[in-house]
């Protein structure tokens, strides 16, 4: 059943503080920019109740409940997004039950769904920032929602919980700042970017940026580099789903025979499956967003954006704290092993964790897929 919230719309956090901006770790200051973010549940009157929820890579802020127009979003807005990528997780009952606890989403800054992003409007030239957005870092994404957590008077989450991209931010927030969370979730994620992620993520930035239509990152005014961002869709997409998935997902005919840019002819289901991939992800999202999350990804160092001098001393700050990591025994993008890593880190620092294996054959994106996989293990966790 989709839609448990019902409707529900975009807020929008405005942070304009010129005397206190936020610092970015590498690419100056913002004293303005402005977080689109949902709600779900309602905050109890000490505020201690809120799960803050950091979505992966190019997921939203519209995490649960129907919701058909974002202000602002345009034409990105698709309709594959209106019903909130974790519905099955967030809800009355659910793993994220919003009778006991209130809910939070927001799109990471440099977003493209109504957070500020290279696409937003850059105030100093009344023209869309592109290619002078600053560089960002996992950080700084963080930074960016503590203050939104500050402006609703929310001084300590109940927890946070992020899968892939969204685990390495829940863990800059759990060594960076211990005393603002009591339990935390990392799904799906590691402790550092791994060599074959490198591998993976240059691939997708040589992709974009050597289209035609790129233009330095500056193609706001005229035609979108949507053939490198496909190709990077499709390059990521192979370690998002398993295999056996995948041979499932492409059982069917072949869609459309002839590529657009030679005299290839498909001839195989997974083919046609890989193109409409591309296609469709290209009309959801911006390149430029995409870089910087990648950049973001490629340049992730946990103890230096925890501000430790190595990860051990990251992790004894957490102590007081107790994580619930999950692993996809299928996933080819963060295998157990990474887990298996950050897991032993936090054994070591004497963090209390519990580590659970999902048996899937759907591969990462399995934290999307298969709720009644996680959930009763989510629930016993978050209801303590």
């Amino acid at each position: 059943m989709h839609g448990s919230m019902g409707k529900v719309a975009t807020r929008f956090f405005e942070f304009d503080n010129p005397k206190s901006p936020l610092k970015l770790r590498v690419g100056g200051k913002l004293s303005r920019y402005t977080l689109a973010y949902e709600m779900y549940g309602q905050m109890n009157a000490d505020r201690s109740n809120v799960i803050l929820v950091f979505h992966a890579m190019t997921g939203s802020q519209h995490a649960a409940g129907m919701n058909r127009r974002i202000p602002g979003v345009g034409r990105l807005w698709t309709e594959e997004m209106h019903v909130g990528w974790w519905d099955e997780f967030i809800g009355p009952g659910r793993a994220l039950d919003t009778r006991k606890f209130c809910v939070i989403c927001a799109n990471y800054l440099g977003g493209c769904y109504g957070s500020t992003g290279p696409g937003s409007i850059n105030p100093k030239t009344q023209r869309p920032w592109g290619p002078a957005f600053p560089v960002l870092r996992m950080v700084d994404i963080v930074e960016s929602q503590l203050k939104l957590l500050d402006a609703l008077g929310v001084k300590k989450l109940h927890a946070v919980v992020g899968a892939s991209v969204g685990g390495y931010l829940c863990l800059v927030l759990a060594t960076r700042h211990p005393n603002r969370v009591k339990t935390v979730v990392p799904i799906a994620t590691g402790v550092e970017t791994t060599i074959n992620q490198r591998i993976l993520n240059f691939e997708q930035i040589s992709a974009i940026e050597s289209d035609a239509h790129f233009n330095g990152g500056d193609y706001y005014g005229g035609l979108h580099p949507d053939t490198g961002l496909a190709r990077a869709r499709r390059i990521a997409h192979k370690t998002f789903v398993s295999l056996e998935a995948l041979r499932e997902r492409a059982r069917s005919e072949v869609l459309r025979r002839q590529t657009p840019h030679g005299w290839y002819r498909m001839n195989h289901p997974i083919e046609s499956y890989m193109w409409h991939q591309g296609e469709k992800f290209v009309q959801r999202f911006d390149a430029n967003t995409y870089l910087r999350i990648v950049d973001a990804w490629q340049w992730f160092n946990l103890p230096d954006e925890a501000e430790a001098r190595n990860l051990s001393e990251a992790f004894a700050r957490c102590r007081r704290q107790e994580f619930l990591v999950f692993s996809m025994d299928s996933d080819g993008a963060f295998p157990t092993h990474d887990q298996s890593k950050l897991v032993h880190l936090l054994k070591q620092a004497r963090v209390p964790v519990m580590w659970i294996t999902v048996h899937t054959d759907k591969g990462h994106d399995a934290f999307l897929l298969e709720p009644r996989l996680f959930t009763p293990h989510l629930m016993q966790v978050l209801n303590r």
